[in-house]
């Protein structure tokens, strides 16, 4: 009986050994650690045309300008305010007959904002352009409630109406295509290169001969 006895604790230490051995073995190969670097960052990439389109120069807006078109604009967003006919009354703003190239609070009937009125020169194609783009920010502090137009174009049919209104300017003229410069440019190097090629093409035909005139007096020999 003690003999059994003592071969069961003999199994059982055994077992409690090669568990233990079992545990610190395991411990090695599965001990948890971090790299030094974090894996490979993935950085976002930012597709084409991601950024905003640039705006083309008011001039080059005005000479694409449709009238008709920016008489529908004004008719839909001005005429509760404004209106634009000679000898016209002041509705909650003013008159804007003769408004391009007026000064910024020129009619003297009407009770500007400080904002507006203490604007120096006067309301040019571009100031037009800000103005429409966001009053509030061409003008801290003016009564004005519009947000502003937000479609470059529009803005410029809409300037283009109101020039016909009393104003008649000429439109400025558009700048010059950076594109058409840079064609100009190469087309200048291509011109500029062909006399070289040319005097080369020469002489690579006159050694041609020369070879041929050598090369004669041998075979009749």
């Amino acid at each position: 009986m003690q003999d059994r006895t003592n071969t069961i604790a003999g199994w059982a230490l055994a077992g409690a050994v090669a568990a233990l051995g079992l545990s610190i073995v395991s411990g090695g190969i599965f001990v948890e650690t971090h790299p030094e670097k974090e894996g490979y960052p993935v950085e976002a990439v930012e597709g084409e045309g991601g950024g905003e389109d640039a705006i083309a120069p008011i001039a080059t807006r005005l000479a694409e300008a449709d009238v008709a078109a920016g008489e529908a604009i004004y008719k839909g967003k001005c005429t509760a305010c404004h209106t634009d006919t000679q000898g016209g009354a002041n509705g909650l703003g003013p008159n804007l007959w003769g408004v391009v190239g007026a000064a910024h609070g020129h009619r003297s009937d009407f009770a500007y904002s400080d904002a507006v009125a203490s604007i120096e020169g006067p309301w040019s194609f571009d100031a037009l352009d800000e103005w429409l783009e966001s009053p509030r920010r061409y003008a801290p502090g003016t009564k004005m409630t519009f947000a502003g137009l937000s479609d470059p174009q529009d803005r410029a049919n809409v300037i283009a109406y109101l020039n016909a209104q009393g104003s008649n300017l000429p439109f400025p003229p558009p700048p010059a295509p950076a594109e058409e410069e840079t064609e100009a440019a190469e087309g200048e190097a291509v011109e500029g290169d062909a006399p070289a090629g040319e005097e080369a093409a020469a002489e690579e035909a006159e050694g041609a001969e020369a070879t041929a005139n050598e090369a004669a007096p041998a075979e009749a020999e």
